[in-house]
């Protein structure tokens, strides 16, 4: 008497079939793997490179005063106004912020004001930028205006962690790695497998169609993983990246991960539906990719777009994969303080995989 089919069964072979086809993809290979190792590297060996100083400004300070209004005025610093002093303090700590100035009126009468700067050794660098800007600046201030003097400037250092460039960048360029992966890899495979008639022999057995998409899917998320472990421990052990509480972000930034794939998997499902050649794949996969890969905070912070360009960036699934990850990484996040970014991608797939449902072709 012959076995009962087990359709779990076929979906393993499904996936471990296709996890070997892919690790044979030069393609797959060069984008989950090569490409953002490349950026990794180049980065990893420039080093810290900000050309942004993020000074917060003290609940209550003064902001009519002299040096507030000369350092609007200066391009390299960004002032923070509207944190509260606990939000600053975590900044300072967590290297979010560079530096903090609390400007107030001498009630002694001399000099004019009293500026407090407190510096973070979490960004040492940018400090030292501050420390010349505002040595400068009150120098001048007090050439300029001679009775009474302006202001006298003291300082202090916040203790916090080195925020390096590796800590920017690793987590974009994982998450490149998973958006190329889910939406490229989902795109070719399933368009192939349609139009090699494939899939219309895979319904001469009792293979479901469920099975079919969870073997891809299951070895899609298997080679993705092993591409972010490979990313992680590279980033980590040759540039000092970041990992808090070590295995458990590692564990964190996996899942996220897995995440981030299923619903970059729901584009290429749409993509393969669509698309009425393999040569048209590329293109409409472009149009979905490139702008998430330039516009949510990849290789720049999103506060350096334009005002009029950030809320295109805030409306991108992987602004928030990449968000997530940085503060799993660096802040020491868990799941639970990013859940309203994991919120955002679920409505992403959610959306997505509607779309998908409706366009996607089995024949």
């Amino acid at each position: 008497m012959s076995k009962p089919y087990n359709n779990t069964k076929a979906t393993l072979a499904l996936a471990k079939a296709s996890f070997r086809s892919i690790m044979r993809s030069p393609s797959a290979v060069v984008f989950t793997l090569a490409f953002p190792l490349i950026f990794i590297l180049v980065f990893g060996f420039l080093g810290n490179g900000g050309v942004k100083v993020k000074l917060a400004v003290a609940p209550g300070s003064d902001l009519q005063n002299p040096i507030i209004l000369a350092l609007e005025q200066i391009p390299v610093i960004k002032l923070v106004k509207d944190e509260s002093r606990e939000e600053i303090k975590t900044g300072l700590e967590k290297g979010n912020i560079d530096a903090l100035i609390d400007v107030k009126k001498n009630e002694a009468g001399t000099p004019a004001y009293l500026a407090n700067v407190q510096y973070t050794s979490a960004s040492l660098d940018k400090g030292s930028i501050l420390k010349s800007i505002l040595n400068n600046l009150l120098y001048n201030l007090n050439a300029r205006d001679v009775k009474p003097t302006v202001a006298q400037l003291n300082e202090s250092t916040v203790q916090g962690r080195i925020y390096r460039t590796i800590d920017f960048i690793l987590p974009g360029q994982l998450g490149f790695s998973l958006l190329s992966t889910g939406v490229f890899g989902t795109a070719f495979v399933f368009f192939s497998l349609r139009q090699n008639l494939v899939i219309k022999r895979f319904f001469a057995t009792p293979v479901k169609r469920s099975s079919i998409v969870f073997g891809e899917g299951l070895a899609r998320i298997g080679f993705a993983l092993l591409g972010a472990v490979f990313i992680i421990l590279i980033g980590h052990f040759f540039f000092h990246f970041t990992l808090i509480h070590g295995v458990v972000t590692v564990l964190n930034m996996l899942l996220l991960s897995v995440i981030g794939l299923i619903v970059f998997m729901g584009f290429g499902f749409v993509v393969s539906g669509i698309a009425k050649s393999e040569s048209t794949i590329p293109p409409i996969s472009n149009i979905i990719t490139l702008p998430q890969f330039l516009l949510s905070g990849t290789f720049f912070s999103i506060d350096a777009f334009p005002s009029w360009l950030q809320p295109i960036s805030h409306a991108l699934p992987l602004t928030y994969l990449n968000d997530a990850m940085r503060k799993v990484a660096f802040e020491g996040a868990g799941l639970w303080d990013v859940k309203h970014q994991i919120l955002i991608m679920l409505i992403w797939g959610i959306g997505i995989y509607t779309v998908a449902v409706k366009v996607f072709k089995w024949e």
